[in-house]
């Protein structure tokens, strides 16, 4: 069933735990993630970047296939279509589309105008029943031509935005989008923690989950993190299961090209990873 995120977060939160955002591409990537989450009987998120909405032809398009699919599949388990880094416009877009729930990334603005976008799209996403994420400090890597630094958030900044009555706070805590690097310092807990403390049982958001170590992913969950993102991984399971197919000539075998052929290797493996997460974030039966 198709909900906001706001009552599985907060049940997230005061179980230490967290739900699993995954980002999805298409048909594959959804029927893949929600047959995993329904499986595991766990809340799940989907997550839609702006960048993929449009290669899916559009939010009303994604919204009306996420719908259609639940119904479909007879899911059962708590299901968020979520904007992942929205724009100011972006949001509004996918308020009008149907989504249950929205991000907007105010983090390159200066803090003031970031409050007062945060603050008019609270309200809209509220008087719908939509839930709501914000953004502190910026997320490391490239996201849809967004390029952060991964700059740490300022805990006194992040109280300000969670003040305005998001359900949700992304903080940057030294996290990155992609592959992290070799030499990558790791989060900063120490960061988290006075986040965790400025703004009392908001559920935090942890992005660029791919490649975290779990001893990481646990520990941030002790401290507030109740969503976790997750997308490279998936499409990193995705190319590499599709690849070992065509590489094996299977595509060449009986009818093999066809696409529901073709495509169903990397499906099995994008329901292999999401598992894996669901068991790592502790989501499992959460439902």
């Amino acid at each position: 069933m198709l909900v906001s995120a706001t009552e599985m977060l907060k049940k997230a939160r005061e179980g230490k735990y967290a739900v699993g955002q995954f980002n999805i591409n298409n048909l594959e990537w959804t029927k893949a993630v929600l047959l995993t989450a329904e499986e595991m009987r766990s809340p799940v998120i989907l997550g839609v970047s702006e960048g993929a909405g449009k290669y899916m032809t559009g939010f009303g398009t994604v919204a009306a296939m996420v719908k259609a699919m639940i119904e479909d599949l007879k899911i059962t388990v708590p299901v968020a279509l979520h904007l992942d880094h929205g724009s100011y416009e972006g949001c509004y877009k996918c308020i009008k589309a149907g989504f249950s729930s929205i991000m907007f990334d105010g983090s390159h603005y200066p803090i003031a105008e970031n409050v007062e976008k945060t603050t008019e799209l609270v309200h809209a996403a509220h008087q719908l029943g939509l839930s709501i994420e914000a953004e502190v400090g910026s997320i490391g890597g490239e996201e849809d031509g967004v390029v952060g630094m991964g700059e740490c958030a300022d805990p006194n900044e992040c109280k300000q935005i969670a003040d305005l009555g998001v359900d949700m706070l992304a903080a940057g805590i030294g996290n990155i989008h992609g592959k992290y690097p070799e030499n990558w310092a790791g989060l900063s807990f120490e960061t988290l923690a006075a986040v965790n403390e400025k703004v009392g049982e908001m559920p935090l958001v942890l992005h660029g989950g791919t490649g975290i170590p779990a001893d990481m992913i646990k520990k941030a969950i002790s401290l507030g993190v109740a969503k976790i993102n997750v997308n490279t991984e998936c499409q990193l399971s995705f190319a590499a299961a599709t690849r070992e197919y065509i590489e094996a000539g299977k595509d060449q075998q009986g009818k093999g090209f066809d696409p529901r052929k073709l495509l169903a290797p990397g499906a099995e493996a994008i329901k292999a990873t999401v598992r894996e997460k669901i068991e790592l974030f502790g989501s499992a039966n959460k439902a």
